[in-house]
């Protein structure tokens, strides 16, 4: 049976991936010549393939441990994006004003981490399921609080409710819930102590 295992896939073959967010859109022509746009899908979807990050026999080592762990694709694992892992520019370290992830109203005491991306005056926000635990910060109203972080599912706990009105902002580290796109492995020994792989594609877990 599938499953969720919450180990991450190694982050330094994961550095030398290619990919990004995917999205889906279905386009219909009109007679007039125009076309009307609309999607199916609520969230984006992030494909990578990894095998340029495999320099190594250790690294073709740690792989194939990996890959018979999960059983290829059957189980999912965190991965982090090389390109999109933090709550704040890549640049910078994580900070509890980050991203406003929802106001207090006297009750509730949990919220769920969000990133969320702006341009031009439009935004998309991004559930965080997957946040590294110990990277986890939040603010109310500016100040920061003491929380616990539920690193399976991207929920944080306050021991008191922010007051109502009051923003709830968080900063992070994340991963993705992925899994393997493939049930092969094809590798190369190109010398002594060097391997390439020739493809390893890697899909992000929606829902």
């Amino acid at each position: 049976m599938s499953g969720f295992h919450e180990v991450s896939f190694p982050f330094r073959i994961a550095l030398g991936a290619v990919g990004g967010p995917e999205r889906r859109t279905e386009i219909v022509p009109l007679v007039s010549g125009r076309e009307e746009r609309n999607t199916p899908w609520q969230h984006s979807r992030r494909r990578w393939d990894v095998a340029p990050g495999v320099q190594s026999l250790a690294d073709a080592d740690a792989l194939i441990a990996f890959f018979e762990a999960r059983r290829g694709p059957l189980h999912g694992f965190r991965f982090r994006d090389p390109f999109d892992h933090k709550s704040c520019a890549p640049n910078r370290d994580p900070a509890p004003l980050d991203q406003v992830i929802g106001t207090g109203d006297g009750v509730q005491t949990q919220f769920a981490l969000t990133k969320t991306y702006a341009h031009g005056g439009h935004d998309w926000t991004r559930p965080v399921t997957k946040p590294v635990e110990a990277s986890v910060r939040a603010a109310v109203d500016g100040v920061e609080s003491a929380i616990s972080c539920d690193a399976a599912t991207g929920v944080i706990s306050f021991a008191v409710p922010p007051a109502a009105g009051m923003p709830v902002t968080a900063g992070f580290i994340f991963e993705c819930p992925a899994r393997f796109d493939t049930d092969r492995l094809d590798f190369q020994r190109d010398h002594v102590e060097a391997a390439t792989l020739s493809r390893l594609p890697i899909l992000e877990l929606i829902g």
